[in-house]
């Protein structure tokens, strides 16, 4: 029961991780640019999964590992930060997709990822409309690029937080 229960603590502060990362990528200059906020989301869904708490099925664990693989190759391909250097652009991407996914857990758990991935186009093109997001024009090349590659990043994360929330809070009503 003791592991139990440090597993959950384990699971919700990689949530927390996660989060933190979502909003906030890159914390000093030497970060290797492959630390994305879906590593600690996927091993908080894996971590929650082993803690009797919450069980997911065995094909939520396979496609959201493949995800985290697909992410973290975008994210080492990809070059790192803005074409001004800054990484504003994930703070709106990241709050557009968790605002997203929260309403569709509000409209229903089928809901949900339609939610983050709204949620996160909204997010970039409300940063496109930031003076500092102004290389971001919604009709153009950049802007897909831009979805696909950092978009995405937080699209997966987001919705892994999202299903260990709705997993924990389903199997306990």
């Amino acid at each position: 029961m003791a592991l139990n229960k440090t597993l959950l603590v384990l699971g919700w502060t990689l949530v927390a991780i996660a989060l933190v990362l979502l909003l906030r990528p890159q914390w000093h200059k030497r970060q290797p640019k492959w630390l994305v906020a879906a590593i600690p989301a996927f091993a908080a869904l894996l971590t929650l999964h082993a803690s009797t708490f919450t069980t997911f099925p065995r094909w939520t664990l396979i496609f959201y590992g493949v995800a985290t693989i697909i992410v973290v190759a975008i994210a080492f391909l990809s070059p790192k930060g803005e074409p001004d250097g800054r990484n504003t652009g994930n703070l709106y991407l990241g709050l557009g997709a968790i605002a997203g996914g929260l309403v569709g857990m509000i409209a229903g758990a089928r809901y949900m990822m339609l939610g983050v991935v709204l949620g996160c186009l909204f997010g970039e093109l409300a940063f496109g409309r930031t003076p500092h997001g102004s290389w971001l024009k919604f009709p153009s090349l950049d802007f897909i690029h831009y979805f696909c590659a950092r978009g995405l990043q937080a699209i997966i994360a987001t919705a892994m937080i999202g299903v260990a929330i709705e997993g924990f809070v389903f199997q306990h009503n």
